[in-house]
């Protein structure tokens, strides 16, 4: 069994998804401190040929708050249809725009009042549309009592209470966690690195790292699962 926790990122971009269809239980640390200018409440897409970020607005958003303290901004003006207006002008003419765009909807016209959860809606919803099957849980809810232990020490005793023996990570983790500290505790630890995926933009450049939803407007179910397993495992 193979397990990996990430903070809920809404409509996070590929790699992510990667992660997720990699694992048997995906973990969401809504428990962990709210991060501004990540990927929480916000992320990119590309609209007339370059990057332009889409964010859900939160009330008193704070890197001391915790993620699943933030709450989301409900009465914002212009909140959520200023999302959908621009979502439709970019990408109505995208080949699986149909498929998509009701998806887009009802994650943003949904009674989620909370950031951490409409995140992981945003990601629970395209998993099942793109058929991954995995066990989503919150860090919040299931393992409340490894709050406060050191990261890695955390990692681990979640790994090995859900009776798992292998941890993934995203490739950036190399720089924070060690691979012989987890194995001298009985967990196989390895980082997944994305390759380089590229596919047919409505631009002739390709522009890399944009959220889930272009992904899902250019390609077939079937494509996006084989840019789903271009990674290697180190």
């Amino acid at each position: 069994m193979k397990v990996a926790m990430m903070q809920p990122y809404l409509f996070p971009y590929l790699p992510y998804f990667q992660l997720v269809n990699s694992v048997d239980v995906f973990i969401f640390a809504d428990d962990v401190n709210f991060i501004k200018g990540g990927f929480i409440n916000r992320n990119k897409i590309l609209f007339k040929n370059e990057e332009r970020y889409f964010t859900v607005p939160c009330s008193k958003k704070s890197q001391n708050k915790l993620i699943n303290e933030v709450g989301i901004a409900s009465k914002s003006k212009g909140y959520p249809d200023n999302i959908l207006l621009t979502m439709r002008q970019t990408y109505s003419k995208a080949p699986f725009f149909g498929d998509v765009f009701p998806l887009l909807e009802t994650v943003f016209y949904s009674e989620i009042d909370n950031i951490a959860e409409l995140a992981a809606f945003s990601v629970k919803l395209v998993s099942k549309y793109l058929n991954i099957n995995v066990d989503f849980k919150f860090s919040s809810e299931s393992f409340h009592h490894t709050k406060g232990q050191e990261k890695s020490i955390r990692l681990i005793n979640i790994t090995k209470e859900l009776g798992a023996s292998t941890y993934m990570n995203p490739v950036g983790g190399r720089a924070i966690y060690c691979k012989k500290c987890f194995e001298s505790k009985g967990v196989k630890l390895y980082f997944l690195e994305p390759a380089d995926i590229q596919y047919s933009q409505f631009n002739k450049d390709f522009i890399p790292s944009l959220s889930i939803i272009d992904v899902l407007m250019h390609n077939s179910i079937e494509d996006i699962h084989r840019l789903l397993n271009k990674y290697r495992l180190l």
